[in-house]
């Protein structure tokens, strides 16, 4: 038994790696200091203040009293995903252990990641201040205008220059890298961080697949029929709330499985991905024509 748990050990260590090697939008994920459970188990809380403006002072009088209030703003969470697998325990014997550790990093690196940036960018879209639409570009020096024009909506709309993240398809980055750089180099600088999104992840809708119902055994997502291509996006990390409640990784032993001879793999990912009712402007997104 000792050696099938160093080997558990070994199999969640290596997927902890894959999934953060792959995942694009880490860097959106909210901290838990500022959230708090809901009464609901399906809840959680994030703070939101409000405060009256300046009011004349008065010589005689002094201040004008304000008020200022602390409520907390209430979100459900909306993403529930998992799968299980199996691998019989003389299949994973005779391929030296490979079969059960491809499969597990495989399905983390090529299944799961990618849904749930999928998922993340079209929620965001949905929800974006800004959305410009029908927009097709065949050039960098069209991009690099695209772009100012995003940071112009933004600037006029009083979002933070600090943390706007761009989120762009590879297709369209290599465009503008293709424009001298005394041209990119100002607006590529501007940004906390550029991150290329393979166009297989970035729509403005998707469906995800029960894997359940006829014609969605196989699971996973696609494009829905509404959706589009995206372009780019920007993001201001305030804007989003993305929280990870839950994501485990679950191994079971062939002498643990009371089913079968066999490995039993576990996934389950659990979480929310919305946006902020008040920074819905701190998201701009650029949707391809049809």
């Amino acid at each position: 038994m000792a050696n099938s748990i160093a080997l558990i050990s070994k199999y969640i260590a290596l997927l902890d790696e894959v999934y953060k090697q792959t995942t694009l939008t880490a860097d959106l994920e909210a901290g838990s200091a500022q959230i708090r459970q809901g009464s609901n188990a399906n809840e959680i809380l994030f703070p939101k203040m409000t405060l009256d403006g300046l009011g004349d002072y008065s010589r005689s009088s002094g201040y004008v009293d304000g008020s200022e209030s602390l409520t907390w703003e209430t979100k459900q969470f909306n993403y529930d995903r998992g799968r299980k697998f199996n691998v019989d325990a003389m299949d994973n014997e005779e391929t030296a252990g490979i079969s059960f550790g491809l499969l597990s990093s495989e399905f983390i690196r090529t299944k799961a990641v990618p849904e749930l940036d999928a998922w993340r960018f079209a929620s965001y879209a949905a929800k974006a201040g800004t959305k410009r639409t029908n927009q097709t570009y065949s050039t960098g020096d069209g991009i690099l205008a695209a772009l100012t024009e995003a940071n112009t909506a933004l600037d006029e709309a009083e979002v933070p220059y600090e943390g706007r993240y761009l989120f762009i398809t590879p297709t369209l980055f290599n465009l503008i890298e293709a424009v001298e750089s005394y041209k990119s180099k100002a607006m590529l600088d501007s940004y906390a961080k550029i991150v290329k999104v393979p166009q297989s992840r970035f729509y403005s809708a998707i469906d995800l697949l029960d894997g359940e119902t006829s014609g969605e055994e196989i699971g996973g997502y696609q494009k829905a029929d509404a959706g589009k291509n995206l372009n780019f996006m920007i993001i201001q990390k305030q804007a989003p709330v993305q929280f990870t409640k839950h994501n485990v990784t679950k191994v079971i032993t062939p002498e643990q499985n009371q089913n079968a001879d066999a490995w039993a793999f576990f996934y389950r990912a659990y979480g929310i991905t919305d946006v902020f009712d008040n920074k819905q402007n701190g998201i701009y997104v650029s949707v391809a024509a049809s």
